[in-house]
């Protein structure tokens, strides 16, 4: 726990740095009543042993370009309650999560009553702690069965996912605040544009073989997972998962129509450089169709990390003396408020920030960045872009995919062999605000 000294110095922060900024940047601090105020986590990244995934093949595949397995994760299968209370414990108001499909249909066609309700009480936990359970039904990991049929490639892929969501929806949606299809699907296919300059060209061939290496075990011609850094054909599948996400959303409507159902969205805050800049062609490749699909949703998450420089030739390095986070990318706090102006300014429905945070072992970083950012989308809620609610990412460090435990981006440390959870200052700070309900 943070001793009471450290504590109140954040506490001390959060209530009068923010507040200075806003009235230094003309911004009114209140928030809406009934603004969502919370945390997320994904539940591949937090729960453990998601043994029937094919994120789990993809960790124990020989190659495999994951730098290790997700193990035990944060033991939150079993320590879920505990999450809920860090996030009550904060003065928060909502909790997203998601639903980890390979426990639910570990087999085609075979639903698991007892994984049901295992997320049934999830969702009632969060009721009975006064938290907006916000509920993702494909967090990116898929049932390995699935991906052996060739994962979102499989032009079966939109009805087979349909079925399961309205399988758990029928089950779940009756206490559940708002719903997420997918998570990021904009990304499919082009995640080596936006990783940092190098990362992802280096991740590409090794990705590749790790696939191949899959479909070998499983005796099948292509294993393709949720996440996969390679796609053999964006085209079909970014189709296939447009099509999924529309027919997921009739599918989980059909059992509560009057349920909030949305995408959420990966997007960098793209800023033109010079004459001819290719910003606007990598908007239209990396979001646009995304958006477009939003239009028909109750609202779009939108997910955002960092802002990107374009000129005429490609993305150029951050600025020379700015501050970078741990994968050396700017941290830019209005980053937030330019993608979602973006998003609404497309898409046209409301907007929740589903994600947003910072890769940083040093949480002063992230204890800077949340007033700052929280400071400029105030604003951009002033200018009239309609903004429901901020979702931080994560509250707990935990597992970031090909790149294992190392990048920290939680309100919460972790120790991996206790699973104890420790707060940051940062938490506090976010915990004030939204306490307040301004900045």
């Amino acid at each position: 726990m943070l001793d009471r000294r450290t504590l109140l110095a954040a506490v001390a922060a959060s209530a009068a740095a923010p507040a200075l900024a806003a009235k230094k940047a003309g911004v009114d601090p209140a928030f809406p009543k009934g603004f969502l105020w919370g945390a997320a986590t994904a539940g591949h990244q937090v729960e453990g042993n998601n043994i029937n995934s094919d994120i789990w093949v993809m960790e124990h595949s020989k190659p495999s370009v994951y730098v290790e397995s997700s193990g035990d994760a944060a033991n939150s299968f079993v320590l879920w309650p505990t999450d809920m209370d860090l996030v009550k414990a904060m003065g928060l108001n909502s909790y997203r999560f998601s639903l980890e499909w390979a426990r639910i249909e570990p087999a085609q066609g075979e639903f698991s009553v007892a994984m049901l309700d295992h997320y049934k009480a999830m969702i009632e936990g969060c009721r009975a702690r006064g938290l907006e359970p916000v509920v993702t039904f494909n967090h990116f990991s898929t049932p390995a069965w699935f991906a052996a049929q060739g994962g979102w490639a499989n032009p079966q892929s939109p009805d087979l996912f349909a079925r399961y969501c309205n399988r758990a929806a029928r089950h779940l949606a009756g206490g559940i605040s708002h719903a997420l299809t997918l998570n990021e699907p904009n990304l499919t296919g082009l995640l080596d544009i936006v990783l940092p300059p190098g990362i992802g060209d280096k991740l590409m061939d090794a990705d590749r073989a790790m696939q191949a290496a899959a479909a070998k075990a499983h005796g099948v011609a292509k294993f393709q997972a949720g996440n996969a850094l390679w796609i053999e054909d964006v085209p079909t599948t970014t189709a296939n998962m447009l099509a999924a996400h529309k027919a997921a959303r009739a599918a989980i409507k059909a059992v509560r129509s009057d349920l909030p159902v949305g995408v959420s969205l990966a997007i960098i805050d793209d800023q033109p450089v010079g004459r001819s800049s290719i910003r606007d062609a990598m908007r239209r490749k990396l979001y646009e169709p995304w958006l477009l699909a939003a239009r028909g949703n109750d609202f779009v998450g939108v997910q955002n990390y960092e802002r990107s420089l374009w000129d005429d030739k490609g993305r150029l390095p951050p600025p020379k003396g700015v501050e970078v986070n741990d994968a050396g990318s700017e941290v830019y706090p209005a980053s937030l408020a330019g993608a979602v102006r973006y998003a609404h300014q497309v898409s046209g429905v409301p907007v929740i920030v589903t994600e947003h945070g910072v890769n940083a072992s040093d949480d002063r970083i992230r204890a800077r960045l949340i007033p700052a950012a929280l400071t400029e989308l105030k604003k951009a809620m002033d200018e009239g872009v309609p903004v429901k609610g901020y979702i931080h990412w994560s509250l707990v460090d935990n597992f970031e995919w090909v790149f294992g435990y190392g990048p920290k981006f939680g309100l919460h440390s972790l120790d991996r062999t206790t699973f104890a959870r420790t707060p940051k200052p940062s938490a506090a700070i976010l915990g004030a605000i939204a306490r307040k309900n301004a900045v």
